[in-house]
């Protein structure tokens, strides 16, 4: 089955953009503290720290979220609920941000969020709810052959 490969594939692009996020976001706040931006007279130290927080925050909220398809593919079990809940909430994160990203960024940010969002999503329907042996063995399923 692919249903193991593409949770591991998803986990670890979803590192991958946990690393990356982070270091945009390290980049923005080193250039806010260089050039002692400000938004809105806000203090220019306010700016560093919170791009750096919102970097760690969003850094470690992807790596939680590529923890359950990275489980989800070594147990080969589907996510449990709230696994199921972190992994569709960041999924419609993904959209929103793919959404701003085409006019802001350009395409090619948009076709990177969509391949996660699509990554996501088939993870998500890949794992059926019952174990793979009760899929087999299940109401309705057609007797084995002897």
């Amino acid at each position: 089955m692919v249903r193991r490969p593409v949770a591991v594939v998803t986990a670890i692009v979803l590192f991958v953009e946990a690393v990356g996020i982070v270091l945009v976001n390290g980049v923005l706040a080193t250039v806010a503290d260089n050039q002692s931006m400000s938004l809105a007279g806000m203090d220019p130290d306010a700016m560093v720290t919170g791009t750096w927080v919102m970097g760690g925050v969003s850094g470690a909220l992807l790596v939680l979220c590529g923890l359950i398809p990275l489980l989800a593919g070594i147990r080969d079990r589907a996510p449990g609920r709230l696994g199921r809940i972190a992994l569709i909430a960041c999924a419609v994160v993904h959209g929103v941000l793919g959404a701003l990203a085409v006019g802001l960024i350009g395409w090619a940010a948009f076709a990177f969020l969509m391949v996660v969002l699509a990554l996501i999503v088939l993870t998500l329907v890949a794992f059926d709810r019952r174990e793979p042996e009760e899929a087999k063995t299940g109401p309705g399923a057609a007797p084995e052959p002897v």
